[in-house]
């Protein structure tokens, strides 16, 4: 007889040719850290500690996740566009993408933003530009999820400010900064300030929206950008739930109930194209966290809820053959869904060329409504629970990342792992192990280097005009020559103030935005106080 094939995940987990039991009798594990593994199989319920089938006990019967369409470009006007299609298009809460300055806490007439403007998400400056990007759409009635880091702080004042200039209760206004800096030193790179004060920065948002916008998500803890830069399903998640136990602890150390914050926490994965890695993925990703939190002293399940946005992967589309991308995004789609997700993104089939282009975005909102309201996936609760290979397969990717999260907590947790590089340096490792594995054919990529055809580029592609950074500039020279100059002083000296004392800043930043100092302003003051990179100040 031929030797059998052995076929492995990307995380390194070996496929079986056959499964028919589930045993948790190999693992071998702190039996501590297994989250009730052994109870936790085809008979556990969902809406149950420690959640592993979901968290809510109807799931999609009872509602749908919320579609969202991650938009934004060019100037707020254009990208508000966009926001009013997807919404007239089904999209059930906007999701809104920054460009690159904005993000680092730059002006758009700043010189480092030269060639950057508009260009992979919407410049935002003051509050002005957040008039315009909403323009038309009650803050009130909308949830809305900003992907911003080193800013967010900045861009969720912003947020507020028009809120209240709209009259809205903020005590019902609903949505999500990602604020997850801790990502960004390990995999992505859009940082400003060193950990340690972001970090700082990341509890006072905590502790500010406990009163002021109590429904607002304060952070999505990130493993989407983590499995972008190339690591393992497996280092997702155990990077992500390390980091998510990080920010945790510095909460707790600032005095906050875990059982208040707790249920202000949310995360962002990544779908990729291995549909049961990834489903068993989010299904571990839940009994983890369930286990992280009640260890760090949670009571109220609500703090011990995982709840979860996804995107699908953008790393995985292809500029050969991009039409190929509509059933890759399918297949991903899935596997968010029947992983339990409680929002959904999915990318447009001319992302690895462009960004996308209005058909582009609504096609990828088509294919969530087919599978929201034609597949029947969404009938029953877990419908893949009690199959043999999903449940050997999600301890199987609990075990490798519990042993990833105790190598973390052994270097003194994410933050310290961070500054030695750990993180860093295994996300590259397997980055690299992928793409080699990709060039000498043992990783199949259909359109790529196998199914090749001769390409004739004809696909529409969107395209950003370079004159969006002088339209920029000149709205913040008026800007600037009619607010109030003395105000402005003021606003960022006693965001300084409040930086050196170590005073909750978020009060200071929304009395700043509301008199119009704009968001390189504000970056530049703490800059001052706090210094740059992950050394900081020398």
């Amino acid at each position: 007889m031929p030797e059998k094939k052995k076929i492995y995940t990307d995380s390194g987990i070996e496929i079986k040719e056959l499964y028919t039991s589930i045993s948790n009798s190999d693992l071998t594990i702190d039996p501590a850290s297994r989250s009730g593994m052994q109870d936790q199989s085809a008979t556990a319920l969902p809406g149950v500690w420690p959640y592993t089938r979901g968290i809510q006990a109807d799931m999609y019967r009872g509602k749908l996740w919320t579609m969202r369409q991650y938009a934004g470009f060019s100037t707020a006007e254009e990208s508000n566009k966009r926001y009013h299609y997807l919404l007239s298009q089904g999209v059930m809460g906007l999701s809104v993408a920054f460009d690159l300055p904005t993000q680092i806490g730059y002006d758009s007439d700043h010189k480092l933003a030269e060639g950057e403007v508009g260009k992979v998400g919407v410049a935002i400056d003051s509050l002005e530009d957040m008039e315009r990007l909403f323009h038309g759409i009650r803050l009130q009635d909308v949830s809305t999820s900003m992907t911003i880091n080193a800013t967010g702080f900045i861009l969720l004042a912003l947020y507020v400010a028009l809120a209240k200039k709209q009259g809205a209760d903020l005590q019902k206004i609903t949505g999500t900064i990602q604020n997850d800096i801790l990502k960004e030193y390990a995999a992505r790179g859009t940082y400003i300030y060193p950990p340690r004060p972001s970090m700082r920065i990341i509890t006072d948002i905590f502790d500010w929206c406990r009163t002021e916008v109590p429904k607002w998500n304060t952070i999505s803890i990130s493993g989407y950008h983590i499995r972008e830069a190339g690591s393992t399903a497996v280092q997702e998640l155990a990077f992500t739930l390390a980091n998510g136990k990080a920010y945790v602890e510095a909460a707790i150390a600032k005095g906050m109930d875990i059982n208040v914050f707790g249920q202000r926490l949310s995360f962002f994965f990544n779908a990729h194209n291995h549909l049961f890695e990834e489903i068993a993925k989010f299904r571990a990703a839940r009994r983890m966290w369930a286990r992280i939190m009640k260890d760090l002293g949670a009571t109220d399940p609500r703090a011990m809820m995982l709840r979860f946005h996804s995107q699908t992967g953008g790393s995985t589309l292809t500029a050969q053959q991009p039409l190929n991308n509509i059933s890759r995004v399918t297949i991903q789609t899935l596997a968010a869904v029947l992983g339990g997700t409680q929002s959904l993104h999915t990318n447009g089939y001319d992302e690895a060329l462009s960004l996308p282009t209005e058909e582009a975005a609504r096609i990828a909102l088509r294919t969530q409504q087919i599978v929201g309201y034609e597949s029947g996936v969404t009938d029953t609760v877990d419908p893949l629970a009690g199959s043999y290979f999903v449940e050997s397969l999600t301890n199987e990717v609990e075990q490798k990342a519990w042993e990833l999260i105790r190598t973390i907590d052994n270097m003194g947790g994410s933050v310290s792992a961070i500054e030695q590089g750990f993180m860093q340096e295994a996300i590259a490792r397997s980055a690299y192990e992928y793409q080699r594995q990709v060039e000498d054919g043992s990783k199949l990529i259909v359109g790529v280097n196998k199914f090749v055809i001769p390409e004739t580029q004809d696909t529409p592609v969107f395209r950003v005009d370079d004159s969006i950074r002088n339209v920029q500039s000149e709205r913040l020279q008026q800007l600037r020559a009619r607010r109030d100059q003395q105000a402005v002083v003021q606003c960022l000296e006693q965001i300084r103030t409040a930086a050196v004392n170590d005073t909750n800043l978020m009060p200071h930043v929304l009395h700043a935005v509301e008199h119009y100092c704009t968001l390189g302003e504000i970056a530049d003051t703490l800059r001052g106080v706090f210094g740059e990179g992950i050394e900081g100040k020398k």
